[in-house]
């Protein structure tokens, strides 16, 4: 069970990853797969921070655009130190 947790997170995390490259730019699946799985955690605080409700039914696709907004933030933050 814990390896399909690990499957549907890293589905996330590159699902997230490639829709928030539309965006910022990027690409490689192991760039989508990190920007993704650190945006769901961003993503996260900034939504909880703000009182942000996202009304999705679907769980699954609740994550991916939460993780998706998070990816941008943290991908337009890291570029604003390097």
């Amino acid at each position: 069970m814990q390896g399909h947790a690990f499957l549907v997170w890293g589905a996330i995390g590159l699902l997230a990853g490639w829709l928030a490259s539309f965006v910022v730019g990027g690409g490689g699946l192991i760039r989508y797969l990190v920007s993704g799985l650190i945006g769901s955690f961003v993503g996260g605080l900034v939504l909880q921070w703000t009182g942000i409700n996202l009304p999705i039914a679907s769980p699954f696709l609740h994550e991916v655009a939460v993780a998706t907004i998070g990816a941008i933030i943290f991908v337009f933050l890291a570029r604003m130190v390097v």
